[in-house]
């Protein structure tokens, strides 16, 4: 059996920065994933995507930035699970918890913090007529080494952040970039579709709106795609990669059974300390709702924060919280 104060299921960039704040006050955390390594969907899914919205980085990689916050956590020595899924929860008399995975393994602690993303996620995949037998032929849903696409022709197609940001990437690496989206404006940051509107004014790629791809084919390796306009008009186009970017589906799997207030496989909390209605159990980042929510890393590190704040009296129930700390040898302590 693993004994921590907090069990922290998740271990994106948001479960690591709570180790972090956890840390500066005296708590110890252990971390359970489901994936084979840390960093969650910024490692499995996009590691060399570049990030614009973390304070003090200009742009920084997405595995750049796992690779920070486990350095920034290593002085407080966190322990991990990793490859396996949690399954059951069981309540003590003294109010702590046991957690069990599917492989047996057993942690006992004081406090669950669950910052599991979207949960168990899988891409969302459009209709489009022989996509899935091009997957892994040509079709892709994230990129997770860019340079396989250098000097290829590349077509994504969305209108979120993803299909935003690795639009004006890879118009720098690809041989042609093309960006399909079924309407006129964007769901992504103004800055990011102001981009990629100058990018497609200037020739760097190809923009075609109020469009939808419908059919792809190829022999053995994808090849070519229709493209079907709302005025009805058809097109083809020839193509090395498509990348559909259209979100992810999101599972709480065993989660949804502990008792916990769900909006739309999302965790309710009260944001005084993003608190679950379970005692004990708290829900940070992607994974929680309220009103005003927005799905950042940097909104995940402030919950993370307050979160922290509020499981110290659970971990150390005689002890009044001091916000005051020093520096030894570089390392904060109290």
């Amino acid at each position: 059996m693993i004994t921590t104060d907090i069990c922290i299921i998740g271990a994106g960039p948001v479960g690591l920065f709570a180790v972090f704040e956890a840390g500066l006050l005296k708590m110890r955390c252990h971390l359970i994933d489901a994936l084979p390594q840390v960093g969650g969907q910024l490692s499995e899914i996009y590691p060399q995507k570049p990030i614009y919205d973390i304070p003090g980085f200009p742009d920084v990689k997405a595995q750049e930035l796992v690779d920070n916050l486990m350095e920034q956590i290593n002085p407080f020595h966190p322990t991990f699970t990793l490859g396996e899924r949690v399954e059951n929860l069981e309540r003590q008399a003294d109010g702590s918890f046991f957690i069990t995975t599917n492989e047996q393994t057993v942690v006992h602690c004081q406090v669950v913090v669950i910052a599991g993303g979207l949960g168990c996620f899988e891409p969302r995949k459009p209709e489009i007529v022989g996509l899935e037998a091009f997957e892994g032929k040509g079709v892709s849903y994230m990129v997770k080494n860019p340079e396989l696409l250098r000097d290829r022709r590349v077509v994504l197609a969305g209108g979120g952040d993803s299909a935003l940001d690795w639009t004006v990437f890879l118009a720098n690496i690809a041989r042609e970039v093309t960006l399909i989206h079924r309407s006129d404006s964007f769901r992504g940051a103004p800055d990011s579709a102001e981009k990629v509107f100058e990018l497609a004014s200037e020739g760097r790629i190809n923009l075609i709106l109020q469009s939808n791809i419908t059919r792809i084919s190829g022999n053995g390796h994808l090849q070519e795609i229709t493209i079907t306009g709302k005025d009805k008009t058809v097109t083809t186009r020839a193509t090395d990669h498509l990348i559909p970017l259209f979100g992810l589906t999101p599972k709480l799997g065993p989660i949804a059974d502990w008792g916990l207030q769900i909006d739309k496989s999302a965790i309710q909390v009260d944001t005084t300390d993003y608190a679950t209605n379970v005692e004990r159990i708290y829900a940070i980042g992607d994974i929680n709702t309220y009103p005003g929510k927005l799905k950042l890393i940097l909104c995940g590190f402030h919950e993370a924060a307050l979160m922290c704040q509020s499981a110290f009296k659970y971990v150390y129930p005689s002890q009044k919280l001091s916000f005051k700390y020093t520096t030894v040898n570089g390392l904060p302590t109290f």
